[in-house]
C-alpha cells in the first residue's frame, strides 16, 4: 500500500518511479490540490515539468484528477521550476512542477505552490494535500488511474500555453547587461532545463536580442538519464567538467545549473568553484544600492548557515539583515513578511522580490555577469571582499540517534567562555572572538542539523582562519562520532 509520508518532505514531493510514484498517486494528488489549493472563483491550476522520461505521464495522470473536479488547468510543458514560478505569478494562479531536481533518473517528484508562487510546505498546506491524497489511495472504491474523466468538457478544460518567451523577457528587463563589456561563459547545463532556459534567456535562441555573452554550452542535450554526470553541482565531483573546461576555453566564468535549473553553481576564470554564500553577498549589495538609490531602506534574508560575510556586507551596504532557518518554505515567507528585496542560501538558492519572493539562479547570473562586465577585474578578485572566511561546506555524517548525538555535541561545547548557543535550526554554536584574533580567541561557529528525511547529522563550521575552521570542524565530528561508526560523504 502507497504510504505517502514516505515521499513527501518538508518542502515537496521526491519518490522512486513506479514504487513510490505512479500515475494513481499523481492523479490523486491532482484531486486533493484541486479540492484544498484552487480558488472556486479562479479554479485553475499551472502545471510544468522537467525532461525526465516520467513527468509527461505523471503530468497527465495530475492533470486528470485536477479537472475531474470541474478545475482547469494551463499546461505549460518543458520548464525550469522558476519558470513554473514565473508562469504562477503572470497567471495569479497555483502551480505544480513535475521534477525531482538534482536527483538520479529513477526519481520524480512536485514541487507546488499557492498563486503568485507562494510556497507550499508541509507547514503551510503540503500535509494537507498529501493527507487527502493518501484518503483517496486508501479507498477501494476510488479507480485512479490516469484516463480523463468521462465528462465531455474534459479536455476543453486543459490549455497548453509557451511560457519560456515570457519567462525570458521577464528576467531581461530585471538586469540591464547592454553596457556590460563582452564575456565568455561556460554554462553546464547538466542535461538538464537549463539546456531550454539558457539559449532563451541570453538569447541565443530566438526572440530576444543576443546578451553580450558567449555561451560556450556543455551538455545542454535534455536527457533525464543524466549520462554525463548527474545533475547536482552541490557535489564537488559534478563541477569537474566545468572546472576544466573554463580554463581551457579561456572564459571568464562558468556557470551550473541543477536538474530542474532553479539553482546556479559558479566557477571563476581559473576554474575555482565560488562560494554561494559570496553569490548572496555580491546580489545582496546590488539589490540594496538599488534599493537605497530608490529612496527605500532594504531588508536581505539569509539562512543561518550562510557565511558570515553575508550578514556583514548587507550592513555594511546600509540595510538589515535577517536571519532563517534553512529551506525555501521558511525564506519566502519571511521575504513576503518583512518585503525583503533579496535572500540567499547556502546551497545556491536565491529569492527576489521581484520574482514574486520565488528563487531563481537565472537572475542570480545575470546579476552576476552584469557586475562582472561593469569592471575591468577577472572575476576572482570581484569576489575576494566577500570571501573573508573559511569554510568546511557541508558534511553529512550517518548516526544512530540524531537528537543523542546533538545533545552531547551541546554538553561539551555549550559551557565555555565566549560561547553561544541558539536552536532556530537544529543546534547553532556561536563565538564571536577578539577582534584581530585568532586561533583559539578568533571567531567561529558551527551549525548541526538533521537531514529532515535521513539519520544524518548536517554539519556546516565557519572560521576567521583555516587552522581553526579544521580544528571546530574535527572535533564536532569527533564528538558525533563517539558511540558508533559512521559514514562521511
Amino acid at each position: 500500500m502507497t504510504n505517502l509520508r514516505d515521499i513527501v518532505k518538508a518542502n515537496d514531493v521526491r519518490g522512486l518511479v513506479g514504487s513510490q510514484l505512479d500515475a494513481r498517486v499523481a492523479r490523486a494528488f491532482g484531486v486533493a490540490f484541486a479540492r484544498l489549493m484552487l480558488d472556486p472563483g479562479r479554479p485553475a491550476a499551472v502545471v510544468g515539468c522537467d525532461m525526465r522520461d516520467s513527468s509527461p505521464h505523471l503530468v497527465s495522470a495530475f492533470a486528470a484528477g485536477v479537472v475531474s473536479q470541474g478545475c482547469r488547468v494551463i499546461q505549460i510543458g518543458l520548464c525550469s521550476t522558476d519558470g513554473l514560478y514565473y508562469a504562477s505569478g503572470a497567471f495569479d494562479a497555483p502551480g505544480v512542477m513535475f521534477t525531482a531536481s538534482h536527483n538520479p533518473a529513477t526519481y520524480n517528484g512536485m514541487k507546488l505552490c499557492r498563486a503568485g508562487a507562494r510556497p507550499i510546505g508541509l507547514d503551510s498546506g503540503l500535509a494537507e494535500v498529501r493527507d487527502a491524497a493518501q484518503a483517496l489511495l486508501d479507498d477501494p472504491a476510488w479507480p485512479g488511474g490516469d484516463a480523463l474523466a468521462t465528462d465531455p468538457e474534459a479536455d476543453a478544460r486543459i490549455t497548453e500555453r509557451n511560457t519560456l518567451p515570457g519567462y525570458a523577457g521577464h528576467l531581461r528587463r530585471l538586469v540591464d547587461l547592454r553596457g556590460a563589456r563582452r564575456l565568455r561563459v561556460v554554462v553546464d547545463a547538466g542535461n538538464g532545463m537549463a539546456g531550454l532556459t539558457v539559449p532563451a534567456v541570453f538569447g541565443t535562441a530566438a526572440g530576444l536580442e543576443p546578451l553580450p555573452v558567449d555561451v560556450v554550452p556543455m551538455y545542454f542535450e535534455l536527457d533525464g538519464t543524466f549520462p554525463n554526470h548527474e545533475a547536482n553541482p552541490l557535489d564537488p565531483e559534478n563541477l569537474r567538467d566545468l572546472q576544466a573546461a573554463v580554463p581551457r576555453a579561456g572564459a571568464d566564468l562558468g556557470l551550473a545549473f541543477d536538474g530542474d535549473a532553479d539553482r546556479c553553481f559558479v566557477v571563476d576564470e581559473r576554474g575555482h568553484p565560488v562560494s554561494p554564500s559570496a553569490i548572496t553577498a555580491l546580489v545582496a549589495a546590488r539589490e540594496i544600492a538599488k534599493e537605497r538609490a530608490a529612496g527605500r531602506p532594504a531588508t536581505v534574508i539569509h539562512n543561518l548557515i550562510t557565511s558570515r560575510v553575508v550578514p556583514e556586507v548587507i550592513r555594511e551596504c546600509g540595510a538589515t539583515a535577517v536571519r532563517t532557518r534553512v529551506g525555501h518554505a521558511f525564506i519566502k515567507v519571511e521575504m513576503a513578511r518583512t518585503g525583503a528585496v533579496f535572500g540567499g542560501e547556502h546551497s545556491a538558492h536565491y529569492y527576489f522580490r521581484d520574482f514574486w519572493f520565488a528563487d531563481t539562479g537565472m537572475l542570480a547570473a545575470l546579476h552576476l555577469l552584469a557586475a562582472l562586465g561593469e569592471q575591468d577585474q577577472p572575476l576572482s578578485r570581484l569576489v575576494e571582499r566577500y570571501e573573508r572566511y573559511s569554510a568546511s561546506g557541508e558534511i553529512n555524517s550517518t548516526v544512530a540517534d540524531v537528537a543523542v548525538a546533538t545533545s552531547r555535541v551541546e554538553r561539551v561545547f555549550a559551557g565555555r567562555e565566549g560561547v553561544h548557543v541558539d536552536r532556530l535550526d537544529g543546534l547553532t554554536v556561536i563565538h564571536e572572538g577578539t577582534a584581530g584574533a585568532g586561533g583559539a580567541d578568533g571567531m567561529w561557529w558551527f551549525n548541526l542539523r538533521p537531514s529532515n528525511t535521513e539519520p544524518l547529522l548536517r554539519l556546516n563550521a565557519e572560521a576567521a582562519d583555516p587552522v581553526t575552521m579544521a580544528r571546530v570542524r574535527d572535533e564536532v565530528l569527533a564528538v558525533v562520532r563517539a558511540d558508533a561508526p559512521v559514514m562521511q560523504r
